[in-house]
């Protein structure tokens, strides 16, 4: 695939994973209250896959293969497990939650296998064995003016809403923890790096992160408020390496 429509849509995709959903709750006549249920549905329940809303997302048309988001078992514990091969796909929450909602955001995870070759600094090799993202619908305003008018042309061909930036936290097997980046793609998606190559692999990390406070020290320079949390997503890709990895996630709570 060419890099200038990989770059429009992969961005189109990642951007417009939750828009059904969200238009569903637009046209809601009444939308439940925010305190009346949890911010996240539970990831693992009783079945093989991920319980509704949850749902899988990909590229528009997509004709690779989609990552796999099953349920496992590991040390005894039911767990999501994601593997890619040569594959690209994202697992989406959507959510109704506005400024002052809940806004610490806990998971734990493991990878066992990284994809090969991956760097996220550059196009053809932006891949990641495991991603936890939180998507904001930050204001047109906010939003430099040749990116917005990017942003306009791919929400009308969306037919829905985009949200227009995303905190996305990574476990990545070159750069170090702590390394903050844009995605090679577009700056309306922006990773931190949780854990480098120093953490080994097979071995469950906990995390917690105020994505308020992330959401400003990613995008301070462009809004000093937090807009509302549009979704919530879990991904994973080797399509760019043409490789293989594999991963585990549980316990992924908003609060």
């Amino acid at each position: 695939m060419a890099p200038a429509p990989n770059n429009l849509l992969r961005w189109l995709a990642f951007m417009a994973v939750a828009v059904p959903a969200l238009i569903g709750v637009a046209l809601a006549a009444d939308p439940p209250s925010m305190t009346a249920l949890p911010a996240l549905n539970p990831l693992v329940e009783s079945g093989a896959t991920p319980p509704p809303p949850w749902r899988i997302e990909g590229l528009p048309g997509q004709r690779k293969p989609y990552t796999r988001f099953d349920i496992a078992v590991v040390d005894g514990e039911r767990v999501l497990r994601v593997e890619a091969d040569h594959a690209y796909g994202n697992l989406v929450h959507a959510t109704q939650l506005g400024p002052g909602g809940p806004h610490l955001l806990s998971w734990r995870w493991r990878v066992e296998e990284h994809p090969a070759q991956a760097d996220l600094r550059q196009r053809d090799t932006e891949d990641m064995p495991l991603r936890v993202c939180a998507l904001f619908d930050m204001p047109l305003a906010s939003v430099p003016f040749l990116e917005r008018q990017l942003l306009r042309a791919m929400r009308l061909k969306a037919q829905g809403p985009l949200p227009a930036a995303s905190v996305c936290y990574v476990w990545d097997s070159r750069l170090p923890p702590g390394a903050m980046l844009p995605s090679p793609y577009t700056r309306r998606i922006r990773y931190v790096v949780l854990h480098g190559p120093e953490s080994p692999l097979h071995a469950w990390h906990h995390e917690h992160r105020d994505i308020y406070a992330d959401f400003l020290l990613l995008f301070g320079n462009e809004s000093t408020t937090v807009p509302p949390l549009v979704a919530v997503l879990v991904g994973a890709d080797t399509d760019n390496t043409h490789s293989h990895s594999l991963a585990h996630l549980t316990a992924l709570d908003l609060h």
